[in-house]
């Protein structure tokens, strides 16, 4: 064996390093993160027309797109500075020929992975794009004018109304 290759290290300085580095990765803990939104951001194709259409949906409201009716249920995204991860629990039902609704889908739609559990219908498809107006947020809570509201900008109140002119 070459002497070179050889490093003598004893086994149990091995057994202090892997266990020092077991511990700080432990207590660091890694942690990505999550934020609720208040809206979820879907793309529908119809096939039929070959129309792509791109539709904003508020929780636990519904939207109906074709014979589809789309309700998110919760939307969760990551800050800007972390990567990318969106995600929604959403229930998909479809309007029959006799008014009746069918549920054909309930579960998580992931935006960065659209093929994983997009909604697939002989006419129509529906998959998640984005999450919009995070829950919590400063912009949320403050609108202008309101007690505690950032003031407007100087001048703002007193500019007239801009007119537009057709040429």
């Amino acid at each position: 064996m070459n002497r070179y290759l050889r490093i003598l290290v004893p086994p149990r300085a091995l057994l202090v390093l892997a266990t020092a580095a077991t511990s700080v990765l432990a207590v660091s803990g890694v942690h990505a993160e999550r934020m609720e939104n208040g809206v979820a951001v879907f793309a529908a194709l119809d096939k039929v027309t070959a129309r792509i259409s791109r539709f904003e949906v508020p929780l636990n409201e519904t939207v109906t797109f074709g014979a589809l009716k789309v309700t998110p249920r919760i939307c969760f995204s990551r800050p800007p500075t972390e990567p990318p991860n969106t995600t929604s629990f959403v229930e998909v039902d479809e309007i029959l020929l006799d008014g009746a609704e069918k549920r054909i889908f309930t579960g998580w739609m992931f935006a960065e992975s659209p093929g994983l559990n997009a909604v697939e219908h002989p006419v129509f498809d529906v998959w998640l794009t984005d999450c919009q107006k995070p829950k919590g947020s400063i912009a949320q809570h403050l609108t202008p004018g309101a007690e505690g509201a950032p003031p407007a900008a100087i001048g703002e109140r007193f500019a007239p109304a801009r007119r537009r002119i057709r040429r």
